[in-house]
């Protein structure tokens, strides 16, 4: 009898240091660690998309394309290079016309990427069609991902059976079940059908407990022909308890990350799946010493990624399953979770897997998250909005509006940017509720976007009425990607050269036009210094700044600021705009706090700012 086999995509180089690292790896550090992973034997690498394209430029003031290209060209095909994208999306945040899709992947696959895995936050098949026929098309490996999600819990459910049942002597009906098995199911064979050949599970949220790991999987593996992934998170506690059920009911890959990038808010640790696969008897398709090398490495890099890390002075242990002897009572939790998985023991399970954890030292369960059902992303923004409002005091209040704010938008799936958008409008139903104001006096352009139809078809049909009251008009209107205009390509003032030199710089103006023109100016101007005939430098004398006496306009959060709005010497309203700036992948507006004039401002378009920082002072 053959022995089983599990494939293993490894996400540490992209999602395991964006869901710890805030994605602050730089590229010496990748260039450490890929020799070793040329002899890793990962089925896939995921190294690309995500935050990555933004995040590089932004905060590291590197090429997207330069860390896609030395990665394929270390690797040599040896494992499969994957990245992520959001659709019709891609890494952005608009709907993008077939042209630009085209363009963007032709380029990725050129410099080496393989798998595109492809998803949609609204689960909408329309919105990923595209991207899958021109993977396929272009030479790619398509990944359909289908996003898990649950239906949200009716916070007024107990009072509501009380009543009904005294007037009535019968229970009212529960709300329909949207996010059943078969829904899943019924996305991937969707997708199998327009060329995906893999479909993954993507439980973005780590919300898909382990009998319900079991459940879909075992049902996706007998529905489609094409390879199934399983991904999850660890944040709420079910990642590995699940990971199990997934091998044990399958999966043909898992994905996972070395031990310094993975348990908490990211997948679960490879070595953790390594032993549960010795025990039952599977081979983990890669080469563990080499990823012992990797994770020797990993634990410097880790080290010097502290000021993101949250969990800094809670490192996991030392460990490597081929050398080091478990102690007898962990080595029988291990025993344990797998007799009470095959059992279908689900609190035994979670049991074992957390002690295995906990002697590990990997991060407890986030119960906030687990019991509210959100990803942790979503609540972490959640409390860093109500924090800059002053307005801590409404958490509970907003988490428990998030379900309100789900049902009245389509019932859409948590991930980005749906999360972002039904986090923030949770925020905004909650504080209009303190002021006494009607539910939903403010709604951001994100939340009118969505419900208009901007974003695509949701799992059930936004009401009319709620559509009429959010946007001005009962009717659906879905985004128009024929009315797209690929942005201008300027001239860069005092240089005289275009601002993007090439088609991928083009490519990264289009998604990314924000941060892509800071990065792009600045590779012009370090072009023009290296060619300028080297002058003598007078240093000026530095004027003494001007201490800051009146009243200021201070940053929420950290963000980038996108425009201004006013100048010096203008007068404002409290309430009128002063300018915008994109945190917590949003745009913000930033109103004045007072009536008075603006005397000094402190930032520019593309600057980056910190919370609390002084964006604006008045006289």
């Amino acid at each position: 009898m053959a022995t089983k086999k599990l494939q293993i995509r490894d996400l540490t180089l992209r999602d395991g240091q964006q869901s710890l690292f805030a994605t602050r790896m730089k590229q010496e550090n990748i260039d450490k660690l890929l020799p070793f992973y040329e002899n890793a034997g990962f089925y896939i690498m995921e190294v690309w998309g995500g935050a990555v394209p933004d995040s590089v430029m932004r905060y590291l003031d590197e090429s997207p394309w330069n860390r896609l290209r030395s990665v394929s060209k270390v690797m040599k095909g040896k494992s499969l290079l994957s990245a992520l994208s959001r659709g019709r999306n891609l890494f952005g945040y608009v709907p993008y016309p077939n042209s630009v899709l085209e363009g963007f992947y032709k380029e990725a696959i050129a410099n080496g990427l393989n798998v595109m895995r492809i998803f949609d936050a609204l689960n909408d098949i329309d919105n990923v069609k595209e991207s899958i026929k021109l993977i396929n098309e272009l030479g790619g490996i398509a990944d359909g991902a289908v996003c898990y999600t649950v239906d949200p819990k009716d916070e007024a459910a107990p009072q509501k059976v009380g009543f009904f049942a005294k007037l009535f002597g019968k229970k009212p009906e529960e709300p329909k079940k949207i996010f059943t098995d078969e829904y899943f199911v019924e996305k991937a064979v969707a997708m199998e059908a327009l060329g995906a050949k893999i479909i993954t599970l993507k439980d973005m949220a780590g919300l898909v407990n382990p009998l319900r790991a079991a459940s879909i999987i075992s049902k996706l593996k007998s529905s489609v022909k094409v390879p199934v992934d399983f991904h999850t998170h660890c944040t709420p506690g079910y990642g590995l308890a699940s990971a199990l059920m997934a091998v044990i009911n399958g999966v043909d890959i898992l994905d996972t990350n070395i031990w310094w990038f993975g348990g908490g808010s990211a997948a679960p640790a490879i070595e953790l799946i390594y032993i549960f696969c010795q025990k039952l008897g599977i081979e983990v398709e890669c080469n563990m010493e080499a990823v012992g090398k990797i994770r020797k490495e990993l634990k410097e890099i880790r080290k010097s990624l502290a000021a993101f890390d949250l969990q800094k002075d809670h490192f996991p242990i030392d460990f490597d399953p081929l050398t080091d002897t478990i102690p007898a009572d962990v080595d029988a939790q291990f025993d344990r979770a797998i007799a009470a998985a095959k059992a279908g023991n689900e609190q035994e399970l979670l049991d074992a897997c957390h002690a295995i954890e906990n002697y590990f030292g990997f991060p407890k369960p986030n119960e906030i998250v687990k019991m509210a059902e959100v990803p942790g992303g979503m609540y972490s923004n959640m409390v860093a909005q109500l924090k800059a409002l002053n307005a801590s005091d409404l958490l509970e209040d907003a988490m428990a509006l998030i379900p309100k704010v789900r049902r009245d938008a389509g019932l859409v799936p948590l991930v980005t940017p749906t999360s972002q958008i039904v986090g923030a409008q949770a925020v905004n139903l909650a504080i209009d509720r303190k002021k006494g104001n009607p539910d939903y006096s403010n709604a951001s352009n994100q939340f009118i976007s969505l419900v208009k139809g901007e974003y695509g078809k949701t799992p059930v049909p936004v009401d009319p009425a709620f559509r009429e009251k959010i946007t001005g008009s009962p009717v659906e209107k879905a985004y128009d990607v024929t009315t797209y205009k690929k942005p201008e390509n300027p001239v860069v003032e005092g240089l005289g050269v275009k601002l993007a030199s090439n088609k991928e710089e083009e490519l990264l103006l289009e998604l990314l036009p924000n941060v892509a023109t800071g990065f792009l100016r600045k590779r012009r101007e370090e072009e023009n210094a290296a060619s300028a005939p080297k002058a003598e430098v007078k240093e000026e004398p530095k004027k003494e700044e001007e201490p800051i006496t009146g009243p200021t306009q201070k940053a929420m959060m950290g963000g980038k600021i996108v425009s201004i709005n006013v100048k010096p010497g203008d007068k404002v309203k409290r309430g009128d705009l002063l300018l915008v700036y994109e945190a917590m992948k949003m745009e913000n507006d930033v109103n004045s706090d007072i009536e008075g004039t603006v005397k000094r401002i402190f930032v520019a378009p593309n600057d980056v700012v910190s919370t609390d920082q002084v964006m604006i002072e008045f006289e």
